[in-house]
């Protein structure tokens, strides 16, 4: 009896396996609720947070490279500005060797004041030629008044016919002097006429000379054409160089923009006007940059690559592509926390607002970037052209 009692499980008198059943039973549901809630949790933070937005890491930063280059060619005799530093717009960045283009200048300045003179006496000449057409006027009329005077005559027979032939043909003298007068006069006011010595035909010609060779002497200087940091400098003094060699590139540093290469299965919902945020790795996450989407590339980077892909040939991979979005950056933050081109940046755009335009509508009429530094060189080419031709003018008009 002792045995059979022995082999009857203890558990069920001590009652601990319904407990210990319902301890897992609420362990398990403890734990389906906890899945359930962070299912939900997750749910509702791709619902507000992760489906509003698109983000991408794939992102740098990007702004105008403008190069400076020489528009004449000659010997560099200084260089004023190196890597790193900053310049101004219209600050002198390399000086060249301005012996030929003052010599060239000298040239076409006594050019324009020998054709100003020159025009002066052509118009002298012109009036001269008026003046001798009066007078053969006057000549051929006095020979009228002596003909008309000694026909009556001849029919009294007070003079004789030869007298009477001889007025003729001075009449007819006259007339012909009064001819290759006129002719002399048109020839010679054919060079004058219906322009000032100012602006007479060979005066512009040689005023144009004289404001090209201006000009070039005046590029001997190169400037900046607007402010910014230098990079990329290859000048040496000493060097030759040439119309169109590069010397060094000015990088402007306040409107700058972010590329960010978007999967394109993210660019569904993306629209131009998106706020974005950008984070550089220059920073971290302690600094955040806003600004918003501008334009959408126009083809994916494999297109416009130097070797683009031949898809139609071989054994073809699916490649996921991508497709540069450019967003501004606001000035206000480039001012505070200074970007560089070329850092990395982490971009988010907010995509709540999809309703805007994918690409855009009208054309921009706004210039991209532009310089004021060669606005005045054409008007002071032109006043410096005006003190030689005043100079020269003496007593004639302009």
């Amino acid at each position: 009896m002792s045995a059979i009692a022995s082999d009857k499980p203890l558990d069920n008198d001590s009652g601990n396996a319904p407990k210990d059943a319902g301890k897992r039973r609420r362990a398990l549901l403890i734990a389906l609720l906890v899945f359930i809630v962070a299912g939900l949790a997750w749910f509702l933070l791709w619902l507000l947070v992760f489906s509003k937005r698109e983000k991408t890491d794939d992102a740098y930063v990007g702004g105008n490279q403008v190069g400076i280059s020489a528009q004449v060619p000659g010997i560099v005799t200084g260089v004023f500005a190196d890597d790193t530093q900053l310049v101004k717009a219209g600050q002198i960045l390399v000086k060249l060797d301005a012996t030929d283009a003052d010599v060239n200048l000298r040239k076409a300045s006594s050019g324009l004041a020998q054709a100003v003179r020159q025009v002066r006496q052509q118009t002298q000449s012109a009036a001269s030629a008026d003046a001798a057409v009066a007078a053969r006027q006057l000549d051929l009329k006095r020979a009228e008044q002596d003909l008309k005077r000694r026909i009556p005559l001849l029919a009294e027979k007070a003079v004789a016919p030869e007298e009477v032939q001889h007025a003729r043909d001075a009449v007819d003298s006259a007339r012909s002097a009064l001819d290759a007068a006129q002719r002399q006069a048109d020839a010679a006011s054919a060079l004058v006429d219906g322009s000032e010595v100012a602006n007479n035909p060979a005066v512009e010609q040689a005023r144009a000379t004289f404001r090209q060779a201006w000009v070039n002497a005046q590029r001997n200087s190169i400037v900046a054409p607007v402010d910014g940091y230098v990079a990329q400098r290859s000048v040496q003094v000493g060097n030759s160089v040439q119309p169109g060699q590069q010397l060094m590139t000015v990088v402007p540093l306040h409107n700058l923009w972010v590329d960010a290469n978007f999967k394109e299965s993210q660019l569904r919902h993306v629209r131009i006007g998106q706020p974005a945020r950008v984070e550089a790795d220059i920073y971290g996450g302690s600094v955040e940059f806003h600004g918003h989407v501008v334009g959408l590339g126009a083809g994916t980077g494999s297109a416009f690559s130097l070797l683009p892909a031949q898809n139609a040939t071989g054994n073809w991979i699916k490649v996921v592509q991508r497709v540069p979005v450019r967003i501004a950056i606001d000035n206000a933050d480039l001012d505070k926390h200074p970007l560089r081109v070329g850092l990395s940046t982490t971009v988010t755009v907010n995509i709540t607002d999809s309703n805007g335009d994918v690409l855009a509508r009208t054309a921009s009429d706004q210039a991209v970037a532009q310089t004021t530094v060669y606005d005045d060189i054409a008007a002071r080419a032109d006043a410096a052209a005006d003190e030689i031709v005043k100079n020269n003018l003496g007593a004639a008009k302009l």
